[in-house]
């Protein structure tokens, strides 16, 4: 049996199958009776045309995913998601910077919206198709997995702010979540398991179904105008290196001329991009590619922010990439020259055609939506 997402346009299927929990440890008091209840594999649903998706870590032991899928593991995941109760004053949750609407981002270059009223150091980056990311997670990839990477915004003194044995304490205490905790794992809560369930719905986070799509899988060859296929293409041509196949990421990290002044470490290492993990100097102020798909509703851009429309983006790559022995060698297009040339006519095309991969369904699908609405 399976679960299928509302989506009718997402097609083939690998099912993730239930497997034991044996990398994630847990004490002995955590272990609640099992009631006999099986619990339901979830039906991952794989878009036509997209590489095959990313399964959680392998367990050694049982040679299975270490956190498959579920229905009662993603629904649990989004409950979390969208609850403040994961934060130090309960008034912050994942959701706060991160907004179904704008891509799963949040609309301003650096949020204030954590526990501590602080400037981060970062913009809030979108949460699609989270499940082909194979090369690390956040800005610079400081986070190998999603359930690695929950971990960050949880307790981070300027985010959530959470000490995750009081969450977990928390979680123990609301007779809701215990009950959810036991569908979904057979387990009380705990931080693993929170992290487990929260990297089980954000895999489910799929947007497939933009007007791109339909032409592309042709169901609507009509999706796109004459213009909006002369975008297709330039982006094919000019930015496909980066904003590569079906994903429109490569989900990799490259320097793309915005800087050319990396000395100053602190700050989280904000200037650094990659290089904060690798100690590779060839990394020096990498960032990882951002998907364009839902790109004309998640401005502003940048790992900071720092550019608050589509126009000042593409007018960096082709007017003002900063020439430093670390820039991506594809931005010298321009007779060797750093630079993406571009005529205005081409940069209204490529525009036109970065509307046509804004995905309504997946901004309005109330599978990923809040539970408490």
């Amino acid at each position: 049996m399976s679960v299928k997402l509302r989506s009718k346009h997402i097609t083939g299927v690998f099912v993730l199958l239930v497997g034991l929990f044996g990398v994630l440890s847990c004490s002995k008091d955590d272990d609640l009776p099992i009631t006999g209840e099986e619990e339901i594999p979830f039906a991952f649903r794989q878009p036509v045309f997209f590489p095959k998706a990313v399964e959680s870590a392998i367990d050694p032991k049982t040679g299975l995913p270490s956190n498959p899928l579920t229905k009662t593991g993603a629904e649990l995941g989004r409950r979390l998601f969208y609850d403040p109760i994961l934060s130090a004053n309960k008034q912050v949750s994942c959701a706060s910077c991160h907004h179904q609407s704008k891509g799963f981002s949040d609309g301003v270059a650096i949020t204030t919206a954590g526990v501590s009223g602080k400037p981060l150091e970062r913009h809030s980056p979108t949460l699609i198709n989270l499940a082909w990311t194979d090369k690390g997670l956040f800005w610079d990839g400081g986070s190998t997995n999603l359930e690695s990477q929950a971990f960050g915004p949880l307790t981070h003194a300027d985010e959530m702010g959470m000490y995750l044995p009081v969450l977990v304490e928390r979680l123990r205490a609301d007779a809701t979540y215990v009950e959810l905790f036991h569908k979904a794992f057979g387990e009380l809560p705990s931080e693993h398991r929170t992290a487990m369930a929260l990297s089980q719905f954000q895999r489910m986070l799929i947007s497939a179904d933009a007007p791109y799509d339909l032409y592309r899988r042709g169901e609507q060859l009509d999706a796109l105008s004459a213009d909006q296929l002369r975008g297709l293409n330039l982006v094919r041509q000019k930015c496909g290196s980066c904003h590569a196949g079906e994903l429109f990421t490569d989900n990799d990290f490259h320097n793309n001329g915005i800087d050319d002044d990396f000395s100053d470490g602190s700050h989280e290492g904000i200037y650094w991009g990659r290089y904060r993990i690798t100690y590779n100097p060839l990394d020096l102020g990498a960032f990882k590619t951002p998907t364009l798909r839902n790109v004309m509703v998640s401005a502003p851009y940048m790992h900071d922010g720092r550019f608050k429309t589509i126009d000042e983006v593409l007018n960096h790559y082709r007017f003002d990439i900063k020439d430093t022995p670390v820039t991506a060698s594809v931005l010298y297009q321009n007779n060797d020259r750093a630079g993406i040339p571009m005529t205005d006519k081409e940069v209204e095309d490529i525009k036109s055609f970065l509307n046509a991969l804004t995905d309504e369904t997946f901004l309005k699908n109330r599978e990923f939506s809040s539970p408490f609405k």
